[in-house]
């Protein structure tokens, strides 16, 4: 398997060849920044495999996939990497790597690897049945909390009681997609803590209470139709239950009040939230370089908050209640091996999407601006959310923010409805796939973890062309 993509990966760098006048400036720093206007399309071959991998592997082998789906990224992410030393160079191709990694990916993971620790820490007992009415309960309460917690923060903390309320129910699948699409996306539309897409904002200057003033509407509005849809088709499976159980039946072994084990989480989850800021407030303008890539203290300290956090909550949490909450380390596992081939392999795509109107996708950085120059909110709002279903969506919200002007005092001003747009787009519609966000593929492993079939990949892509694209062809008659 291995072998066939590096060929492909040759193939690639054929296919290049003659298409691209690839050429970059010597002597210097920046001449390993990979240029976005010289690359086709051809070079985002590896990131397309490994998409269909994931959505395809997992259907015709099972099984195969997995026991290798690490190796498959792996060999995807080989297949970017030869013809990048060929074409460009080892010095270009180096500089990339490293940039993706130390910069996006392993702050990436361990935001998520401290989020799934601490929240796993967390077990909500009590004599609780998945009924429409506490499912609902459950979906609306994590929409509130996770602007303030991050949809990760809120989804890890959550999906485990849900999942445990609702084992004894044959029609479950939907109630995993619907928490996707509220807890793990739309409900982090508030503040710039909710989703990485608004913490990038926050930095560019955009103020903390912007998203929680003009976002309200549109996530209230889209959050309530999709509680209502929820409570109304999960109303329908309850009564195709048959004859339900006691709560006595259901949990024997449990308490009749609601008590929580592990409620020193919740602290540490507050210090999560604390460092993530705390990287965005403090500026001490010291930072390390590695083979020309700036790593910054700030977000070193955050980092090494971050894993204190997570050992201090595994240290100080019962084994034997992380055990009975169903926590287990593959759903991490498999996340971090997926998304390192997903990182590698999409930085042509991005470096593309960067070059604007000059690279092969400038068709689509052209679409959102009108012939008298004013913007399409219309289509800012489409191709921000279109993109980021497949793409990271916070390089994608800061590819159109760039294109807006990336004046944060403008775009909060004259053009807040194009900032709007963007930013409705690539929170709401990171809901689209499980890649677009980063808790989706996370929920989904847990879910499967715990006997639940969810979708594949397309199958998931069904529900939201369903349930989701009605909701964003209203929003955007009703607020653009």
């Amino acid at each position: 398997m291995l072998r066939g993509m590096l060929r492909l990966g040759l193939l690639t760098a054929i296919l290049v060849v003659g298409t691209d006048d690839i050429a970059f400036a010597a002597g210097g720093p920046a001449s390993y920044k990979l240029d976005g206007s010289l690359l086709n399309l051809y070079w985002v071959i590896p990131f397309a495999g490994m998409l269909l991998s994931i959505a395809v592997f997992p259907l015709v082998a099972g099984n195969f996939w997995h026991h290798n789906f690490g190796k498959i990224a792996l060999g995807w992410a080989a297949t970017l990497i030869v013809p990048f030393v060929i074409f460009f160079g080892y010095q270009v191709t180096l500089y990339e790597i490293l940039h993706v990694i130390l910069l996006e990916y392993i702050p990436f993971i361990i935001l998520l690897f401290s989020l799934f620790t601490v929240a796993g820490g967390v077990r909500l007992r009590g004599k609780l049945r998945g009924t429409p009415l506490v499912n609902t309960a459950i979906l609306a309460f994590g929409t509130l909390i996770a602007s303030w917690m991050g949809t990760t923060g809120a989804a890890m903390l959550l999906i485990r009681p849900l999942l445990r309320a609702n084992e004894w129910r044959t029609h479950r699948v939907h109630v995993v997609v619907f928490f996707i699409f509220l807890v793990a996306n739309i409900g982090g539309s508030l503040t710039p803590l909710g989703d990485p897409p608004l913490f990038l904002g926050f930095l560019k200057g955009v103020s903390f209470f912007w998203a929680t003033q003009e976002m309200f509407l549109p996530m209230v509005f889209v959050s309530t139709i999709l509680l209502a849809v929820f409570f109304l088709l999960d109303s329908y499976y309850y009564k195709k239950e048959g004859d339900l159980p006691s709560l006595d039946e259901l949990h024997s072994d449990e308490p009749d009040g609601i008590k929580i084990e592990g409620g020193q989480n919740i602290i540490f989850l507050a210090g999560v939230v604390g460092a993530v800021l705390l990287s965005g407030f403090w500026k001490p303008g010291i930072s390390f370089e590695i083979y020309h890539t700036h790593v910054e203290l700030q977000n070193i300290v955050r980092d090494i908050i971050l894993l204190s956090l997570a050992a201090i909550s595994w240290k100080f949490t019962d084994i034997h209640s992380r055990i009975a909450n169903g926590f287990s380390w593959f759903p991490i596992q498999e996340v971090a091996k997926l998304f390192i081939g997903i990182f590698i392999t999409i930085v042509p795509a991005i470096a593309i999407l960067k070059a604007g109107s000059d690279g092969a996708l400038g068709f689509v950085i052209n679409a959102v601006t009108s012939e008298s120059g004013e913007p399409v909110n219309v289509m800012y709002f489409w191709l921000t959310g279109i993109l980021s279903s497949f793409l990271d969506n916070a390089p994608t919200y800061l590819v159109f923010f760039n294109t807006a002007g990336g004046d944060p005092v403008e775009l909060m001003g004259p053009l807040t409805n194009t900032l709007l747009a963007i930013s409705v787009g690539a929170v709401f519609m990171g809901a689209n796939t499980y890649i677009g966000n980063a808790p989706n593929f996370m929920v989904r492993s847990i879910a499967e973890e715990r006997g639940v079939a969810m979708p594949s990949f397309f199958g998931y892509m069904g529900w939201s062309f369903i349930i989701l694209i009605p909701c964003f062809v209203l929003v955007t008659f009703v607020f653009f």
